[in-house]
């Protein structure tokens, strides 16, 4: 079974330390954290590497046994720069991470793939991969846009199974990608057709704006549970290259409101075992 881990999205109200110690209590292998605040009004987690939030990440991991796989969150705009990403890869640095999320929201796609290539670099120095996530509503939504700038960038390609749907990618792109662009694939579940309306929770996480889109809201707060919905997980799965770490993404506003983060974890978890032993029942 390949490596689980749990995306800090499916449980943004914990804390760094808290999502380890949670994570760990329900079984996963590794661990998503943010580092950078993506929204505004979003809660920035004091993760400067000697922070007190820090040192207690890093304790808790030690007692664990857990690790920092990712670090998120960088926004790539046209005037993004190396003072923007240089804290959020000394954070991850401290923690051990191996790649860095990022989204491209500039559209111009040269002087994208030149901030991207120009990140990869910094990040090397560092041990650090990023991974350009294509997303829906942002001007990187297909996995072949994605996989295009970040070979030319030297960077990775991070997978994540709702935007490959709602962004009009197919399994077929997901099976032709380089296995070297594919460090991780994040699952969660969810309508096959995208939903025209959706109501917003009475409680918005954090950062999340009451006139977001309809993809936005789905994206944020109304993911399913995997195994839950339409999404083709079982043949996404097949189709990334073999032994590819998974990693759980499922803000679920209305369910996280029922539950405990352990128990919360613990179900996401479950489903996603159910979903692998279906897999290798086929295999």
């Amino acid at each position: 079974m390949p490596p689980i881990g749990l995306a800090h999205l499916t449980l943004l109200r914990l804390s760094p330390p808290e999502l380890v110690s949670t994570a760990a209590a329900a079984g996963y292998d590794f661990v998503g954290i943010r580092v950078n605040a993506v929204t505004e009004g979003e809660r920035q987690y004091p993760m400067e590497p000697g922070s007190p939030m820090s040192r207690e990440t890093l304790l808790r991991l030690d007692d664990t046994g857990l690790r920092v796989r990712d670090v998120e969150f960088l926004t790539l705009g046209p005037d993004t720069g190396p003072a923007d990403w240089r804290p959020a890869l000394d954070a991850g640095a401290a923690l051990g991470a191996r790649t860095i999320s990022v989204v491209g929201t500039d559209p111009d796609r040269r002087r994208l793939t030149d901030t991207l290539a120009a990140l990869t670099a910094d990040a090397a120095a560092v041990g650090i991969r990023p991974t350009l996530e294509p997303i829906s509503y942002q001007p990187v939504r297909t996995v072949t846009e994605a996989a295009e700038i970040a070979s030319a960038a030297g960077a990775a390609v991070l997978l994540d199974a709702l935007h490959i749907q709602r962004g009009g990618s197919t399994i077929d792109d997901v099976r032709a990608l380089e296995p070297r662009l594919v460090p991780c694939l994040q699952l969660c579940d969810g309508p096959l057709a995208a939903p025209e309306h959706l109501d917003l929770p009475a409680q918005l996480p954090l950062g999340m704006k009451a006139d977001g889109s309809v993809l936005q809201v789905e994206a944020r707060v109304q993911r399913q549970l995997i195994g839950d919905g339409e999404l083709p997980l079982t043949e996404l799965i097949a189709a990334a290259p073999a032994g590819t770490p998974l990693s759980i993404e499922v803000p679920h506003a209305a369910l996280q409101s029922r539950l405990t983060p352990l128990e919360y974890a613990r179900r996401n978890l479950q489903s996603l075992r159910d979903v692998l032993a279906a897999v290798n029942a086929h295999a």
